[in-house]
């Protein structure tokens, strides 16, 4: 039942974000929209707005938004078809940037709560190499080795490829201090540690700068992904359907709010990068069609587009019911 409640709330909001980017576009630009659905199938409640359709379906596998001209030709004010190609290139776009956005702003939700790590020691453990060095707790990590300090990770990659041993700059209430220490090895895992933990900040600007980051790391490291799909990149597990998401967002519920909202903020960059590929039926396919239009002149004929959009879309359609069997396969 937790699994079910937090995949549908996570999907829900992560698509909810997709497709206001789209309407809310679409509305700046004077587009008539008669729909924006939440969910798949039959409606379970509407709410009739002075011009759009409000509803939420029975399936929560997706969501759209129905405007005026959009896959057919309208010449009916507020069609979607006469507007001038930017003007449906930006409604197109919205979708995609909203779920960048949306990873954005749960990032911060998490940092927020529990903090960023610093180059600045919170703890030092008892008998290790860093007490017996006398660092204290608020010292700074200035340098490690003569590489200039700046973040938490480069503290731990630093002491990690010490060569057992580690020169350390910090800084003590406004003097510099030159320590050298032997690391020891962590038991666990067999890495070189001193024995000091990082103190936590959750001053707001840099927790913005770090979401930010997290988000453009993490795009980064999908774009590999799919690049990398030509040369045999996909292994047993890389790629998952809709149950697997399900199983996935069960597992981080069980968790913690936290491991969810994370997931969802991955999911949601996921998404936004796949609906910018350039596939028909896909925002991307959209955008290729408005920017050949723009290159030649003339929109596309709208049949042709339209026949496209069908095909690419039966082809999404066929590749999610493999990825569905495949997930079904998974769990057995």
């Amino acid at each position: 039942m937790l699994t079910m409640i937090s995949f549908i709330l996570v999907f829900g909001l992560i698509v909810f974000f997709h497709e206001f980017g789209h309407f809310i576009i679409a509305r700046a630009n004077g587009i008539t929209v008669h729909e924006f659905s939440l969910g798949m199938g039959p409606k379970i409640i509407t709410r009739q707005g002075k011009v759009t359709l409000y509803a939420l379906r029975a399936f929560p596998i997706g969501g759209y938004v129905r405007m005026e001209g959009e896959d057919e030709e309208s010449d009916i004010e507020g069609s979607f078809s006469t507007k001038k190609p930017l003007q449906r290139l930006s409604v197109i776009v919205a979708g995609p940037l909203m779920n960048f956005i949306l990873a954005m702003v749960l990032f911060i939700i998490i940092f927020i709560s529990i903090g960023l790590p610093t180059n600045v020691i919170g703890d030092v453990t008892d008998n290790s190499p860093a007490y017996n060095a006398d660092l204290k707790i608020d010292d700074k990590i200035i340098e490690i080795n003569n590489v200039e300090i700046k973040s938490w990770n480069e503290v731990n990659f630093n002491i990690g490829n010490s060569n057992n041993k580690v020169n350390i700059v910090i800084e003590r209430d406004g003097e510099l201090l030159n320590k050298t220490i032997i690391p020891m090895k962590e038991e666990e895992t067999g890495r070189l540690i001193i024995g000091v933990y990082s103190k936590y900040t959750k001053n707001p600007v840099k927790v913005i700068a770090y979401s930010l980051n997290q988000v453009g790391f993490l795009t980064k490291e999908i774009f590999k992904f799919f690049a990398s799909l030509p040369f045999g990149g996909l292994s047993e597990g890389s790629v998952v359907g809709p149950v697997g998401i399900v199983n996935m967002v069960g597992q981080a519920a069980e968790r913690s709010i936290l491991d969810v909202l994370f997931l969802a903020a991955y999911i949601s960059i996921n998404l936004g990068i796949v609906n910018l590929l350039p596939l028909p039926a896909l925002d991307g396919g959209r955008i290729i069609f408005i920017l050949f239009e723009i290159l030649r002149g003339k929109p596309v004929d709208p049949e042709k587009e339209g026949f496209v959009h069908l095909v690419g879309f039966i082809i999404l359609l066929s590749l999610m019911v493999v990825l569905v069997f495949k997930d079904i396969k998974g769990l057995f």
